[in-house]
């Protein structure tokens, strides 16, 4: 099966991630990752791969054997099995070539990738690009990484010359939901010395420093009262939030900032006169900035709980992941060199990114396994207006197999006797 055919057939499976069930602790939190998964894990058995499991969370791991008879250490590559839940209905996947101008996607729905929206449409003239009908996401997002990791353990195992080391891969469930099927990964278990995942956007983008993250919970307890009665009794939950958000610091939202900007994402209101939940997103790049943002929550919660009485304001603060530039420094920045020697392999120019936003190596680096993230090359994840170049998504399997290449390149020297 060709990488085309194994992406397009990856979509057809709607593995969109369930918000509910993945806050009620259930993993995979829905039906349709467990039935990729063991779709893809019966793919690795039949091309030849070692060690295939799929534990009752959707997790998926597999071995390639090293084919030579010296010790290299072990790569491994990492893609999630679900879509984001922005949208959830079974996706329409076609291939259409790109001329330039704008592209129709639904002629009766009078849909269009327009490339006034889009400008980087045009660095894909006369390519083919892989889209949906414009009524679901396309699930490059992270399908497309799927269909990469394993072409490529194919095309090596169909080419036995081509010296490598241990190869392994991991699947796993709920990304889309705060890392969770990476944060329940056992890297300890799974054994590799480094890793990559693929989920980032266009060709030659190399991701190696993203958010600290943070969750922050706000709960503002108010006094009800009746209107007729209520001056000097009525304590208003709802006007309380809304007064605490006022003073957050202006401009530091993520509508207004970009690059490494911070900021504080006011996410979730939910409440009455009595009671009243803000939920909050808490982001910098640096561990400073972030811990003085969550600070500032905390101090802001504390002043006003003097103002309006003991027990009117709860704050909850959580780390939800953190830098993974923080796991990739000194002896552990080879990842990102290997993978900088890779893409110049393969005549690709690396565009070196911070993302803004996380992904499953933040949460595996922080575990112990140093983890850049590589492209997909995809765009617009999230969106009815995602698409996938061809020839982006081929490169992106080249690029995984020049990591193998330039892994045992790297490490062969002074190994083999």
């Amino acid at each position: 099966m060709n990488i085309i055919d194994r992406f397009i057939a990856y979509t057809k499976i709607n593995t969109t991630t369930n918000r509910e069930k993945g806050a009620a602790g259930i993993m995979p939190s829905s039906d349709g990752q467990m039935v990729l998964a063991q779709k893809v894990a019966e793919e690795l058995r039949t091309l030849g791969m070692e060690k295939v499991q799929v534990n009752e969370r959707a997790i998926v791991t597999a071995l390639l054997p090293s084919n030579v008879d010296y010790s290299l250490p072990t790569v491994a590559f990492f893609g999630h099995l679900d879509t984001s839940a922005e949208h959830s209905g079974d996706t329409h996947a076609q291939i259409l070539p790109y001329s330039g101008g704008d592209l129709c996607l639904n002629k009766e729905k009078n849909i269009f990738l327009r490339q006034s929206e889009f400008p980087e449409l045009a660095n894909y003239i006369g390519d083919d690009l892989i889209v949906t009908d414009g009524t679901s996401l396309l699930g490059a997002d992270d399908k497309a990484a799927i269909a990469s990791i394993v072409n490529a353990v194919q095309y090596l195992i169909e080419h036995p010359e081509i010296k490598h080391g241990p190869v392994k891969v991991g699947f796993v469930p709920d990304e889309e939901q705060g890392l969770r099927g990476a944060k329940a990964f056992d890297v300890q278990a799974f054994g590799a010395d480094f890793a990559y995942t693929l989920d980032c956007c266009g060709i030659g983008e190399l991701v190696y420093e993203n958010w600290n993250a943070g969750d922050a919970e706000i709960i503002f307890n108010g006094q009800s009262a009746h209107p007729m009665s209520a001056k000097g009794k009525l304590k208003n939950s709802l006007l309380m939030a809304h007064k605490f958000i006022a003073m957050l610091p202006g401009g530091e939202a993520p509508e207004y900032t970009e690059g490494r900007e911070g900021y504080y994402w006011v996410k979730q209101m939910q409440g009455n006169s009595a009671r009243t939940v803000l939920k909050m997103d808490v982001r910098d790049f640096t561990e400073q900035g972030y811990r003085q943002r969550m600070e500032f929550l905390g101090k802001l919660a504390e002043n006003c709980a003097e103002l309006w009485g003991e027990g009117s304001v709860v704050c909850n603060l959580a780390d939800r992941y953190a830098n993974v530039y923080n796991s990739l420094q000194g002896e552990n920045r080879f990842p990102i060199d290997i993978a900088l020697a890779a893409y110049q392999s393969c005549g690709i120019e690396p565009k070196v990114i911070p993302m803004r936003g996380g992904y499953d190596g933040a949460a595996l680096s922080q575990k112990g396994l140093p983890c850049p993230n590589l492209f997909t090359g995809a765009h617009n994840f999230h969106s009815i207006y995602e698409y996938l170049p061809v020839k982006s998504l081929q490169a992106a399997s080249k690029v995984v197999i020049e990591v193998i290449k330039q892994t045992h390149n790297r490490f062969a020297q002074g190994s083999a006797q």
